[in-house]
């Protein structure tokens, strides 16, 4: 029965990798500039031409005729450079200072935005919808407004402004900090004798559908936080759902994916490392919403106060909101959510169910990546501290293991003795084991407690912008990238890829010296004494050395480093391990 189970437990630790495999790794994720972007991907699918935007609710479908020549207020931060539309108010040119495509140092820096004449149109705009029953004319997408000063810095805002002719002048004051938060504070002065009533609202626009990353434990699209709870949609599922609402005799509610109305809260687009999010006042009611558009590949997340702004005669209504345009820097999201009290925004970061575990060890190798200058050098490092976390665990199954190895002589006796009756051989097994207080299930337990572990430290390198082209030594130059070198080509002596073939002909030499470490540390269990068990141990390190080849290569190093603490922590302990010599009489 032990021996079932033994076999049971193995077969269960194999299926778990083998199903983790299976559910991060669709693809080998081969380092392509798509990847590092984020906003790369297919063609876009350009709106049509020749319609206005709509502005009666916060996502007209059509878009404006682009005039050849599009006036444009200037960005400059340390954070971020760019300009914004004055054709429409839109934040449409967005490119952040530090980040590149790629590992060359004269790869293009990352574009987040992009105005609505590029290729991947992505941008967010601010508007006003006027109340039901009232009849103000409204800024649109024709709409050309003035900025009044050429350069929008840190400690230099600027206020666009437009009049309608009529009596009534809308303003959006601009701020930008010195990464990646703007300030809107849309405001309306009233010149007329009447009261006028207002919706203000703000929208994210995205005119195509990226190529995301293939990764089923990464989400990519449009998420929020209404309420207190994390909602995401991703691009196939808005399509969806939106689908379904396009006969809904409820007008307001086509194109609708998704829709929850609370106080404060946020909601935007993420990639794996970028985010553009719209954060309203904490304080104000409002909607949310993420819609498709069905004529095309436009997804759009927009937010709009439930109750409208009402500016005097004589008098003015204002309403001031944030809009994040950057890179998702895990304490640079903590210190805005502790800044602005924005709930739950470094939820932005992906860090999955393991989310209580998955944090705090990247704090961890954050923190001693600050002290050690290299993400390489804190996850061994991490490691160790891992080893001295489950040492009393690992101590007892080494230390039962050990034994089991100096058992074997009694065993086989047994096995001789009672061959013809299993049943007995079973009983007199059972008998030995608790004599000798050992547990033959005990091996799997370091494996199997360290799968939380290992889970939520490959999250972090996965999803964490400070693991993006981080460098360890040698040819590793970007940590949450696989392994660039292969066994195959000959290490690039023949120039050729066969990894392009297929994910298994690429192999590393990091997972090598996995696969290599983790044979030691099974020579130094005692073998099954099931044939058929000890042929399954055999090929468990060919497996996991495939298996571990299209991690990424921070992964693998943590991995071939537990193993190699593991085999010195065996080798020490079976050092000291002793059993009396057999006494088969006895038995």
């Amino acid at each position: 029965m032990d021996q079932k189970r033994l076999f049971l437990a193995i077969a269960i630790s194999i299926a778990i990798l083998l199903g983790f495999q299976l559910l991060v790794r669709p693809q080998l994720p081969h380092p392509v500039s798509q990847e590092a972007t984020g906003t790369a991907g297919a063609p876009a699918t350009k709106l049509e031409a020749g319609k206005p935007e709509g502005a009666t609710i916060p996502g007209g479908i059509a878009a404006a005729v682009v005039p050849k020549v599009v006036p444009r207020l200037k960005i400059a931060g340390p954070g971020v450079t760019g300009s914004i539309s004055l054709l429409g108010a839109r934040v449409d040119d967005v490119v952040l200072n530090g980040y590149r495509e790629s590992l060359a140092p004269d790869s293009p820096l990352v574009r987040l935005l992009e105005p609505r004449s590029d290729p991947e149109p992505y941008y967010v705009q601010y508007g006003w919808t006027p109340a039901p029953g009232t009849n103000v004319k409204v800024p649109d997408g024709d709409t050309v407004w003035t900025a009044s000063g050429d350069l929008l810095a840190p400690g230099k805002p600027v206020t666009l402004s437009w009049n309608n002719g009529a009596g009534v002048t809308f303003e959006i004051a601009f701020t930008i900090d010195d990464n990646y938060m703007f300030s809107a504070r849309q405001n309306v002065r009233n010149a007329t004798s009447t009261a006028v009533s207002l919706y203000p609202w703000s929208r994210i626009r995205r005119d195509y559908k990226p190529v995301t990353s293939g990764y089923s434990v990464l989400f990519e699209g449009m998420l929020g936080v209404m309420n207190g709870t994390l909602q995401e949609t991703s691009y196939d599922d808005a399509k969806s759902k939106a689908e379904k609402q396009k006969d809904n005799s409820d007008t307001s509610m086509r194109d609708v994916a998704f829709q929850a109305s609370g106080v404060g809260g946020w909601a935007g687009i993420t990639d794996k490392y970028w985010l553009t999010a719209l954060v309203p006042d904490q304080t104000i009611a409002g909607t949310m919403r993420f819609l498709y558009v069905g004529d095309g590949n436009h997804y759009q997340v927009d937010y709009k106060t439930d109750e409208p702004k009402i500016a005097r005669p004589g008098g003015e209504a204002s309403v001031e909101s944030h809009m994040f345009a950057g890179a998702k820097v895990v304490r640079l999201l903590d210190t805005y959510e502790t800044r602005y009290n924005i709930p739950h925004f470094d939820k932005a970061v992906d860090f999955g169910w393991f989310y209580f575990l998955t944090k705090p060890i990247f704090y961890a190798l954050d923190w001693l990546n600050d002290h050690l200058g290299n993400f390489g050098v804190a996850i061994l490092v991490f490691t160790v501290f891992v080893k001295l976390l489950f040492f009393p665990l690992a101590n007892y199954s080494y230390r039962s293991m050990s034994r089991m190895k100096l058992l074997a002589p009694k065993m086989q006796a047994l096995r001789e003795q009672f061959k013809d009756n299993p049943q007995e051989l079973q009983k007199r097994t059972m008998g030995l084991y608790k004599e000798e207080k050992v547990n033959p299930a005990s091996g799997c337990l370091p494996m199997l407690v360290q799968i939380p572990v290992f889970f939520s430290l490959y999250k972090v390198i996965l999803v964490t912008i400070e693991m993006r082209h981080a460098p360890f030594f040698g040819w590793i130059r970007d940590l949450s990238a696989v392994d660039p070198t292969n066994i195959f080509n000959l290490f690039g002596l023949i120039p050729f890829d066969p990894g392009t073939l297929t994910p298994f002909l690429h192999m590393g030499v990091w997972p090598l010296i996995m696969g290599c470490t983790m044979f030691l540390q099974q020579k130094m269990n005692p073998p099954p004494p099931d044939p058929v068990q000890a042929r399954v141990f055999q090929f468990m390190p060919i497996i996991f050395t495939f298996m571990m080849a299209s991690f990424p290569a921070g992964l693998v190093i943590y991995w071939s480093w537990n193993n190699t603490l593991s085999v010195a922590q065996q080798w020490f302990i079976q050092r000291r391990t002793s059993l009396p010599k057999p006494n088969l009489a006895r038995t």
